[in-house]
């Protein structure tokens, strides 16, 4: 996977070094020297990942990076701080900044390749996540992830058959307020999905069972699919480490694993799979409000016109008849007239329900607009349908709608009009038409009635 680098160091020798590394593996690298050129070229190209030296004069990589998240432009390039320091606080510094991971000068390798690998796949979904957002929702709509949202105490399930390590593993996510379980506490791994699991972590010394077999069926299976997993292996391993990688592993720890390495690899993992999360959740809230009638829970216009034309394609290329039942509320503006709007809406849901609980699974609902309501019947000839729409008819009339908390019963009635394609030359403007029509015919011959109009 190919990719446009941004390297920021001050030192040229060091920018060329990591050039060098990434050009090997076919990246396209740019430079900046300082803090205000990233931010400039950031800005202007885009790219795919930013490598941050922290150790920089002026503007040193951490206020780099916080200016970098605080630009709508640039907040959603993943960034990697860069450090010669040591110390763990530094680390969750970068980490507290923004920035999505850090690597330790002199850069390793293994260890470059690994993180920028994860982070492209990363920042791949949330992209396409983000696109698809954006798309669905007005402009100004999007909503700002909090950071709340993301940041809270991440549940790990350790897999590792070393009592000792394991342990040591859990005992430091729970010093850091983590909810952490070993396998040797948990007995067996069925109940992951369950049990709300963030991060696995996943020892490839283990001997008693195969972990890249276990990592490959952890990313197969649908309940787990979503799940975070790190890799611990020692310095022998990192090839298998790598192949880790490529099956769908996120992140890699080289053994003896130091607790504040471990604390920052957990809080980042969790961090991107709950916003990739919360992404999805928003992704698809908007394409239900794409097609969805937020009154009443019905599909809207949009959604009924895409459904209506697939069914009656599917009719003139061989299936059965496709019919449709026009409703329409009587005397609705005397409703809304005489108890108000608020009361109009009640009786608009109530109708839904009672159209919903007198159809057939496959039979789809909509609200157009207004008192009006459409039902399509696939599958349905004309006698089925008015049989059908007469038996919505009686629903509706049949029982009063309690209203203002029940405090209040109105009599209500709808009329109904049906239409059944009638051929290869029939369209959709054809089909709703004649329903029209007949819906018109009902409510001339005195209403809470079903007409039907076959061509």
């Amino acid at each position: 996977m190919s990719a446009r680098v941004l390297v920021v160091d001050d030192i040229e020798a060091n920018r060329r070094l990591l050039q060098a590394k990434l050009e090997a593996q076919y990246f396209t690298v740019m430079h900046a020297e300082n803090g205000q050129q990233a931010l400039d070229i950031a800005r202007t190209e885009k790219p795919e990942i930013i490598l941050l030296d922290v150790m920089m004069p002026g503007m040193d990589g951490y206020e780099t990076c916080k200016r970098l998240k605080a630009d709508p432009r640039t907040s959603f390039i993943p960034v990697v701080m860069v450090t010669a320091l040591s110390d763990s606080e530094d680390r969750v510094r970068g980490l507290d900044v923004g920035a999505e991971d850090f690597l330790t000068k002199p850069v390793d390798d293994f260890a470059l390749m690994a993180r920028v690998g994860a982070l492209l796949r990363y920042n791949a979904v949330a992209s396409e996540l983000r696109q698809r957002q954006a798309s669905g929702l007005k402009a100004g709509a999007v909503e700002v992830i909090s950071d709340e949202e993301i940041s809270r105490p991440s549940r790990v399930f350790i897999i590792d058959d070393n009592p000792r390590t394991s342990l040591r593993m859990a005992n430091m996510l729970r010093d850091d307020g983590h909810v952490a379980t070993t396998l040797l506490e948990a007995g067996d791994m069925s109940n992951l999905a369950d049990m709300g699991v963030d991060i696995l972590i996943l020892s490839i010394s283990s001997q008693s069972f195969d972990a890249l077999k276990l990592c490959a069926h952890f990313k197969m299976t649908e309940s787990t699919r979503s799940i975070s997993i790190i890799l611990v292996c020692d310095q022998s391993e990192r090839q298998k480490a790598g192949k880790g990688l490529d099956i769908g592993a996120s992140d890699v720890i080289i053994s003896p694993v130091d607790r504040q390495e471990l604390m920052a690899r957990v809080r980042t993992q969790t961090r991107r799979s709950r916003y990739i999360d919360v992404l999805r959740k928003r992704v698809d809230r908007g394409l239900e409000l794409s097609v969805i009638d937020q009154l009443t829970g019905l599909y809207n216009r949009r959604y009924m016109v895409s459904q209506l034309q697939q069914v009656m394609h599917r009719s003139v290329m061989g299936g059965k008849p496709v019919s449709v039942v026009m409703c329409d509320i009587d005397h609705f503006k005397s409703v809304n007239d005489t108890y108000g709007h608020d009361v109009g809406d009640e009786v608009l849901v109530e109708l839904a329900n009672r159209l919903r609980e007198n159809v057939r699974p496959m039979d789809i609902v909509c609200r157009p607009g207004g008192e009006e309501f459409l039902v399509i019947m696939p599958d349905t000839p004309g006698d089925l349908a008015c049989a059908a729409a007469e038996r919505i008819r009686r629903a509706v009339a049949s029982a009063p709608f309690h209203v203002s908390s029940g405090s209040r019963d109105i009599s209500i009635t709808l009329s109904a009009g049906v239409s059944t394609i009638t051929g290869d030359q029939d369209t959709m403007a054809d089909l709703t038409k004649r329903a029209d029509t007949a819906l018109y015919q009902a409510k001339s011959a005195g209403r809470n009635r079903v007409e039907s109009i076959a061509a």
